[in-house]
């Protein structure tokens, strides 16, 4: 899933007077999944490091104008932003000759104009982000490790290809990890063997206790925990591999 070459591109949609852009320019990064495009808009920044919020349809995105405008073009199946990127899905019987002007269109306009990328809702939680690799009270020693493991050598990786990873639940008994893929990463062809020969391989490499990474639907996902202080530098990740084995990478 990560060793497709990236093409860069750079755009400068030409509706918009060279007085309101100049000093934004929205750059193009291909993913390993087809149907889905980064865009980069210089000088913005979305989120905070490391944190991604998806949309799969208008009607989750109701808290982000930019969000609904996006969905309003025909085409387009989900948005993720990220820290200084948006992952855009497109659906497959549409090509992105078709979409990209408008998209560069809507984008140019929301961020030059200042608009707001969030709303926040009164009474609603001012924290939208997902918490999943903040260490709770409830989790043991195994779990953490597989937090800071996600958090320092995985996530970065999915990111940097237009996706992210959430981490579900860790089942001691059989010892799966159970993970959700966003983004790019969520309908990508070779996800499957990202999980398996990349994400897999690492987390049993570092975490004897793990045997297998199962992917989970939205669906099956259960309620989120209470979240404390992050402290990642508590744990030690030590591999429990033979000492001649190479560590894997994504």
């Amino acid at each position: 899933m990560f060793n497709l070459t990236r093409k860069l591109l750079l755009h400068r949609h030409p509706k918009f007077s060279p007085n309101l852009i100049r000093n934004l320019f929205i750059q193009t990064m291909e993913t390993p999944n087809e149907q889905a495009l980064k865009f980069l808009p210089s000088s913005i920044q979305i989120l905070q490091e490391n944190q991604t919020k998806e949309f799969l349809s208008g009607r989750e995105a109701h808290n982000s104008p930019l969000a609904i405008k996006l969905f309003s073009i025909d085409g387009i199946r989900s948005i993720m932003y990220g820290s200084n990127f948006i992952t855009i899905e497109k659906r497959p019987n549409i090509d992105w000759s078709l979409l990209k002007p408008e998209i560069f269109s809507i984008l140019t306009e929301h961020l030059t104009n200042g608009a707001p990328i969030f709303i926040e809702e009164e009474g609603g939680d001012k924290d939208t982000m997902s918490s999943d690799l903040t260490i709770n009270e409830e989790d043991d020693e195994v779990v953490s490790m597989i937090k800071e493991l996600i958090f320092t050598r995985i996530k970065p990786a999915i990111q940097d290809d237009g996706g992210d990873i959430e981490f579900v639940k860790f089942d001691s008994d059989s010892g799966t990890v159970f993970l959700k893929l966003k983004g790019a990463c969520r309908t990508c062809d070779s996800s499957s063997i990202t999980l398996k020969n990349g994400i897999e391989s690492m987390l049993k490499y570092y975490i004897e206790e793990v045997e297998n990474v199962e992917p989970l639907e939205d669906e099956l996902i259960e309620g989120e925990q209470t979240p404390v202080q992050t402290n990642f530098k508590e744990a030690r990740l030590k591999p429990v591999a033979r000492e001649d084995d190479a560590p894997p990478t994504l």
